[in-house]
């Protein structure tokens, strides 16, 4: 839910001042902004959370904690590539592939009752994915508009 607040929040605010200082909206680029933020937030829990989220995987899967710090750098690097002109479009397109690839970890979380802050299996349960799985899908659908298939507007234009 924060992540959402974040990135309507960050979009609304980054419009306004576009509008104070440019005199015009760029919707694609408050969009890139807001979802830089959203980002550089949802990293920072990669380090601050690690354990909760390793717990997000299956046990098959090796190296839980440095795979988090992993998708935790990646995002960091997302955040800034969304920003940067050469990058904007490659990042987009990785990024939407990233929100795919992570949908899986989120439903094992879910039907684990996987509560990542806490690092305990006394979550949500199954009832989270039906916000979780149109939140991604909306995730997808921000990034592709804003940074794949968008009239490019930059940081420094």
């Amino acid at each position: 839910m924060e992540t959402g607040i974040t990135l309507l929040g960050v979009f609304c605010m980054s419009l306004v001042i576009m509008k104070i200082t440019k005199k015009e909206y760029h919707f694609a680029l408050a969009g890139r902004i807001a979802m830089s933020t959203m980002l550089l937030l949802t990293a920072v829990a990669h380090f601050i959370f690690n354990k909760g989220m390793s717990m997000m995987l299956p046990d098959f899967i090796p190296f839980k904690a440095e795979l988090i710090y992993l998708t935790g750098v990646l995002e960091l690097l997302a955040a800034i590539g969304l920003l940067l002109r050469k990058f904007q479009v490659i990042t987009g397109l990785l990024l939407i592939l990233f929100f795919i690839m992570i949908l899986p970890s989120n439903i094992y979380a879910a039907m684990n009752h996987i509560d990542l802050q806490k690092a305990t299996y006394d979550g949500e349960g199954p009832g989270y994915l039906w916000y979780r799985i149109p939140m991604q899908l909306f995730y997808i659908a921000w990034v592709y508009f804003s940074a794949v298939k968008c009239k490019r507007t930059y940081v420094n234009s």
